[in-house]
């Protein structure tokens, strides 16, 4: 195995294992967890013009062909799309002048314990419910403290919705109606620690937002530091409630503003 490998490897088996002890002296000689013990699950929709949602603004997604195995001998697509269609993350750059791009970012702000918050009953009766502090507080009382950077994921059910005229949800007036979180609850998340330099915030929905909103301030403040976005993701349902980590993955583009990707939930042992 590369070294490279090796230490990425011993990283993630060492990470684990500090989760799961849940003290640092217990970390020092808790055996290490071997990486075939992990189970992933796939967080993202398939890259699909024919099922692609895109955010009002952004470039038309689209798949060409351009070499066939009996014409060519190999088979090939050519890509057309915005950084940010379907599912992806997004740099801390993205909306915020100075602040780090998809290139200046670490392995490690890319993979971050994860907390998911389930807020589709609300959201279902308000399609542009934003939740509070007093959310985010009582679902602390019921599964403990959020860790410090953490990336906070909201489960309003929009994954559902995908590929339909439902998911945008647009209104007469071309608003979008989708559910996100409020200002004053994201700034708490930043204040307390729980977002931290280098947490951020996920969402089934196009943006942490809620639709309505189109000054985007709580992504501006979500995306500063080292702190990211996971935008539009799917199979929600897997992804445990807590004890879980996301890993994202896709190409880092030069100056990028984040990046399509195969978002991936990680599951310890014994967490479900």
């Amino acid at each position: 195995m590369p070294m490279r490998r090796r230490v990425l490897a011993a990283g993630l088996a060492g990470v684990f294992g500090a989760a799961l002890s849940g003290r640092t002296a217990q970390a020092a000689t808790a055996p290490p967890v071997r990486l075939d013990q992990l189970n992933l699950v796939n967080l993202s929709h398939v890259n699909d013009p024919a099922t692609t949602n895109v955010f009002p603004g952004d470039p038309a997604f689209e798949l060409e062909t351009i070499a066939t195995i009996p014409d060519d001998g190999y088979y090939l697509q050519f890509v057309r799309e915005g950084e940010h269609t379907g599912t992806h993350w997004g740099a801390p750059g993205h909306f915020n002048t100075g602040e780090p791009l998809a290139d200046d970012l670490d392995p490690a702000d890319l993979f971050r314990p994860a907390v998911k918050i389930d807020v589709r009953t609300k959201a279902a009766g308000n399609p542009d419910y934003a939740v509070t502090v007093d959310d985010l507080k009582a679902w602390e009382k019921r599964h403990g403290r959020i860790p410090d950077e953490s990336v906070v994921v909201l489960w309003t059910g929009w994954d559902a919705k995908w590929g339909t005229p439902a998911y945008p949800n647009t209104g007469a007036d071309g608003v979008l109606h989708q559910p996100g979180f409020s200002i004053p609850a994201v700034k708490w998340l930043i204040d307390t620690g729980r977002l931290g330099r280098r947490g951020g915030t996920g969402t089934d929905t196009f943006s942490p937002d809620v639709g309505t909103d189109e000054t985007y301030t709580v992504s501006k403040l979500v995306y500063r530091r080292h702190r990211i976005s996971l935008e539009i993701l799917a199979n929600l349902k897997a992804l445990p409630t807590t004890g879980a980590w996301v890993l994202a993955g896709g190409p880092i583009n030069r100056k990028g503003a984040g990046s399509t990707a195969t978002i991936f939930g990680v599951l310890p042992p014994g967490v479900r």
